[in-house]
């Protein structure tokens, strides 16, 4: 199964566009490995996906076509969740 419908039908992200989008951005690893949101997933594989300021890495349970809201939660494990220290901006001396 592709990775941008597992991430919407799992809703671990709301619609299958913006699962495109985080992929594409490089925000989402597969066992370690840089995602694209064509990237097949399979059984027992390790997602970590960035946030904003917050990193998940969840393991997949099963796969699905079509989930219900009270099956989609057993589509995968969330296996940790880390927020990231937030990062002040560096300016830019334009004059220098």
């Amino acid at each position: 199964m592709r990775l941008d419908k597992f991430l919407k039908v799992s809703r671990l992200i709301k619609r299958r566009t913006l699962a495109k989008q985080v992929a594409d951005q490089g925000r989402i690893t597969i066992n370690g490995h840089k995602a694209k949101a064509s990237s097949v997933i399979k059984e027992n594989d390790e997602l970590q996906i960035r946030f904003g300021q917050k990193v998940v890495t969840v393991r997949i349970n099963g796969l699905k076509e079509v989930a219900k809201k009270e099956e989609a939660a057993n589509m995968y494990t969330i296996l940790k969740e880390e927020k990231l220290e937030k990062i002040e901006p560096e300016f830019i001396d334009d004059e220098a």
